[in-house]
């Protein structure tokens, strides 16, 4: 069944609001996915880029690797950890060496997701349980998506939680179930991607990230998965300036978004976005099947 939020801010006053909004609509959903909750926050820009880590053993993995990690790459580097996860900071140029010294360093840590903004958290537990284990609460930004999961076609663990990020900056939720993703997954690692799970939404964000990567946009990119996804799909995503909806043709899941001059806001039911500011004069609609929305900063 699962549940799904997002939240794209148009007014900056807001920003400082973001997580704890977020947070209550997801939490709101909370019986629609019981198994595991995430929540992906897209802060201000900065001079830095950040890798989100997860650890089953974080007091071990995350014990002096900044200072490992800083000799590895040749720059400085930062950690701030939040129960299970971290995020590291670094130069941007140094990200992808960053992540690959991480894997080398400590084999058992698992990347949530990179980039210049985006902060990925997620585990196994109901939305408020991860809510308040990491904070979200209290985080700030521009816009951010959040997902409640129903365990349906693979097992309950921390890298089957959504958002999942495929792409710098990039991370999708999904209800639903996608009937192709086999051979899409085939096709994805002949073209150099590479997978963490048998998860189809996993799938579903490797296809965007690979066709931004061969130059669109994102609302082109939703085009695609018309076309080449077969299945019954939400999907809400998130890229470093970006907020996009999209439903399959026969659009069975729920799904209700809202707008107003402060923000768009997605819900998998209406009831989470009844507490949103200014919600009684938004405009709200049912996204229509076959059609994509998008906003950009």
């Amino acid at each position: 069944m699962c549940g799904i939020v997002g939240l794209f801010l148009k007014d900056k006053s807001l920003e400082p609001q973001l997580g704890a909004m977020l947070s209550e609509m997801l939490i709101s959903l909370s019986d629609r996915g019981p198994d595991s909750a995430g929540i992906a926050i897209y802060g201000a820009p900065s001079h830095e880029a950040k890798i989100t880590i997860q650890s089953a053993k974080p007091e071990h993995d995350f014990r002096g690797l900044d200072a490992e990690l800083a000799k590895a790459i040749g720059a400085p580097v930062s950690i701030a950890a939040k129960s299970t996860h971290a995020v590291v900071r670094t130069t941007p140029a140094k990200i992808d060496q960053a992540r690959e010294a991480i894997q080398a360093l400590r084999p058992d840590i698992r990347i949530m997701g990179a980039g210049d903004v985006v902060e990925i958290y997620k585990e196994v537990g109901l939305p408020e349980a991860v809510v308040d284990r990491f904070g979200v609460r209290e985080m700030t930004g521009t816009h951010g998506i959040g997902h409640t999961r129903m365990a349906t076609e693979s097992a309950v663990t921390t890298m089957g939680a959504h958002p999942f990020s495929t792409g710098a900056d990039q991370c999708l939720v999904h209800n639903g179930s996608l009937s192709n993703h086999n051979n899409v997954r085939r096709e994805l690692i002949r073209e150099g991607m590479t997978f963490e799970t048998e998860n189809d939404t996993e799938v579903a964000a490797a296809y965007l990230s690979s066709q931004m990567a061969h130059g669109k946009n994102l609302g082109e990119a939703l085009e695609g998965t018309l076309s080449d996804l077969d299945g019954f799909f939400t999907f809400v995503v998130g890229t470093k300036n970006g907020f996009g909806v999209v439903r399959d043709p026969i659009a069975c899941k729920p799904a209700v978004m809202a707008e107003t001059d402060q923000y768009v806001a997605f819900g998998s039911e209406y009831r989470a976005l009844t507490k949103l500011p200014g919600i009684d004069n938004a405009k709200v609609w049912e996204p229509e099947p076959a059609t994509v929305y998008f906003w950009e900063h």
